[in-house]
């Protein structure tokens, strides 16, 4: 079915409609492909029902408060479920699944408010956590820090969750009988309250939004003035995808009108010329505007005075008229460039902060987009290596054969751009055997682009949790990982002038090159520090079953959070188990919790992986069960560091190559070379979020 559609246009903004459609409910707008009345939306998933003024979105019964078709968004009222809910209790969200509704990572955080508690959501696997102690002294709405109140931000493509408080110790009589709310929430609205959202019955909430494939077809827009980009639903959201079937049936598209063109995107001829000259002041006094479609142009204006005192003084006058346009030219040209970089999400912020390292020495090279867009064969799916929460990965080969891996984020906002500026930043320092390396970046496109040397057999997490029969992890690989993962976490904390705290170690963070030798991945939530920092004070984010309890509770991130983050990467190595497992009916327990229980049962080895159980070597085995039982001590400060870490694992390496005659391993021989860290970090960055 085609729609046949008029386009009414406001004299702010253009309204493109179906004729005979109603243009709002009470004072609220509704644009296609939303709609009130058969004919009227795309399919039943945007229908609108408008009772007492105030629209609903039939199928997923909310109310919505604002349609956005500019950022794909709409903002509807969610129930806080949890209101003076009893420890453990859990209340379902909304359920979007199977719609092209989504609630918002960027837009939306988890909220809690009261003292002594544990709130999450949870779906299957996916966690967003947050913790709350007591209030003792300060005014406790300037920031939620986790006094009397707690935050953190929800995983992506999320559709549905379960909400739940649960106590924790420190509860007194006065407290238990306070109220404990946990939901999630629109961040600027819940900022906007000073975190306070009193007794609110039910929040606004945004839902990321677009048009599922198996409906695209309907709308039939095909023309040039608007563009459609398109992203997976949760279900393949951290998944390779090998074939761009699979893909095709999991693909949202959402679409934008091009710059120099306004109004609906989703219907045919929807986009309409914007005439910039409008604004008289946009090409100067001395210029003057021609619109053009989709952009406009500055002309010099005809001096007829200028002229006719040029003809009568002759040729060293023209001279001067042509120099003067000349330089008018040159004038103009730069002042494009200018409006070009800013038009491409403030990319010139990245160049501003590359260039405080010049003189660091050239880590990296600047592609062109066209370079990437060949490699790549122009971003197509078929070449993804993988997702995850800071972008896309692909996999690309250059003019000369080179292989590499260019990560593209998923979402144009402020916090992912800085993320990967940070990772630039913080790459281009380092030259480290164990560490991918930085092999340039690309500030030509809408969004910037690291380039990365690629690296041939995935993750470390792979091996360990879809092990492959034909190639499984020996004990003597999987001692080789931990120490070449220990040695370059160990070199970031202190063979730097300024220390780097990685931020997110785990198993699927930890690439295998071609010879299956370990390379520490992902720097994009990392820090440094200045001499005399030993921590710096952020927001909570990592990955739930890896998290230090320490930085949880304090928000204070030191180089013993990334020797907690380790210790759980042992035992992976150790055990062959995910840092959150089901054991019986007990659903989604820690790893670390179940560990613990182990040692002190004497059980230790009832829970190894069978490829380890099976060797006889049970004194390396609890020696390192001993060492990441020292890793993972809940007390930061009894903690051994990774420097020490690192020597305790060679030392286990060289005594069982000792035992064994020095005959050579299954592994190549790891050959020391020099690494090195260029010591120009002459700027202090401490990080608050």
């Amino acid at each position: 079915m085609l729609f046949q559609l008029m386009v009414v246009l406001s004299p702010s903004s253009s309204v493109i409609i179906k004729p005979g459609c109603p243009t709002k409910c009470g004072e609220i707008p509704i644009s296609f492909p939303f709609g009130i009345g058969a004919g009227c939306y795309l399919d039943d998933s945007y229908a609108v029902s408008c009772r007492s003024s105030k629209p609903f979105l039939a199928s997923i019964s909310l109310e919505v408060l604002n349609f956005s078709l500019e950022a794909n968004t709409i903002l509807v009222n969610h129930p806080v479920f949890n209101t003076c809910v009893s420890a453990g209790d859990s209340k379902e969200s909304a359920n979007l699944e199977n719609s092209p509704f989504f609630f918002s990572h960027t837009r939306n955080i988890l909220f809690g408010q009261g003292c002594y508690f544990l709130g999450y959501i949870k779906h299957n696997e996916t966690f967003a956590v947050c913790f709350s102690s007591c209030f003792i002294k300060g005014d406790p709405t300037a920031e939620c820090l986790g006094i009397n109140c707690c935050q953190s931000r929800i995983p992506l493509s999320l559709q549905v969750f379960n909400a739940t408080v649960e106590i924790t110790t420190g509860e007194d009589d006065i407290t238990r009988k306070q109220c404990k709310l946990v939901f999630v929430v629109q961040e600027e609205w819940i900022v906007r309250k000073k975190w306070n959202p009193g007794n609110s019955k039910a929040v606004p909430v945004v839902l990321d939004w677009g048009i599922h494939n198996s409906s695209f077809h309907l709308l039939n827009i095909t023309t040039s003035s608007s563009h459609c980009n398109d992203f997976t639903n949760a279900k393949f959201a951290n998944k390779s995808l090998s074939t761009s079937t699979t893909a095709s049936n999991s693909l949202v598209h959402q679409c934008n009108c091009k710059g120099g063109f306004q109004g609906n995107p989703y219907l045919l001829q929807g986009c309409q010329d914007i005439d910039e000259c409008k604004n008289k002041s946009i090409c100067g006094p001395t210029m003057s505007c021609r619109n053009v479609i989709g952009s406009y142009k500055c002309n010099p204006r005809l001096n007829t005075t200028m002229v006719i005192l040029g003809v009568a003084t002759g040729l060293p006058s023209l001279l001067l008229v042509l120099l003067g346009a000349w330089r008018l030219h040159i004038i103009i040209k730069r002042r494009k460039k200018v409006k070009l970089k800013e038009k491409y999400f403030k990319c010139l912020l990245m160049q501003q902060h590359l260039t405080l390292y010049d003189g660091c020495g050239d880590r990296g090279k600047v592609f062109k987009s066209k370079e990437l867009d060949k490699a790549t064969n122009y971003f197509n799916v078929n070449r993804i290596l993988g997702r995850g929460g800071q972008g896309t990965v692909y996999k690309g080969m250059l003019a000369d054969g080179k292989i590499i891996a260019v990560k593209k984020p998923k979402a144009i906002d402020e916090r992912k751009l800085e993320e990967f500026i940070n990772e630039v930043a913080i790459l281009s320092q380092i030259n480290h055997r164990n560490v991918v390396k930085l092999l340039g970046c690309c500030l030509e496109t809408e969004v910037p682009l690291i380039v990365y040397e690629f690296i041939p057999n995935g993750t470390l997490y792979q091996y360990l949790h879809a092990q492959n029969e034909d190639f499984p992890l020996t004990w003597e690989r999987r001692l080789q990982i931990a120490i070449e993962v220990a040695g370059a976490l160990s070199y970031l904390h202190s063979a730097a002038s300024l220390p780097i705290y990685h931020r997110d170690v785990k198993s699927a963070n930890i690439l295998l090159d071609d010879k299956y030798r370990a390379k520490v991945a992902d720097f994009g939530t990392s820090r440094s520090l200045a001499i005399d920092q030993t921590h710096v004070t952020t927001k909570v984010q990592g990955t739930f079953g890896y998290l230090d309890p320490e930085y949880f509770r304090s928000s204070q991130f030191t180089d013993k959070s990334d020797v907690y983050s380790f210790g759980v990467v042992l035992l992976e190595l150790l055990t062959g188990q995910k840092p959150i497992i089901s054991i019986g009916l007990e659903e989604g327990k820690s790893l670390v919790n179940h560990f613990m229980d182990s040692m002190q049962e004497d059980n230790l080895f009832d829970i190894l992986d069978p490829q380890v159980k099976q060797l006889e070597k049970k004194e390396e085995i609890v020696t390192i069960a001993n060492l990441a039982n020292s890793c993972l001590n809940t007390n930061g400060k009894k903690r051994p560091t990774m420097k020490e870490v690192a020597m305790v694992l060679e030392g286990i390496q060289a005594s069982s190559q000792k035992d064994n005659g020095n005959v050579q391993q299954d592994y190549e021989e790891v050959e020391h070379e020099r690494t090195e860290i260029t010591e120009c970090w002459d700027v202090d960055t401490t990080s608050t979020g």
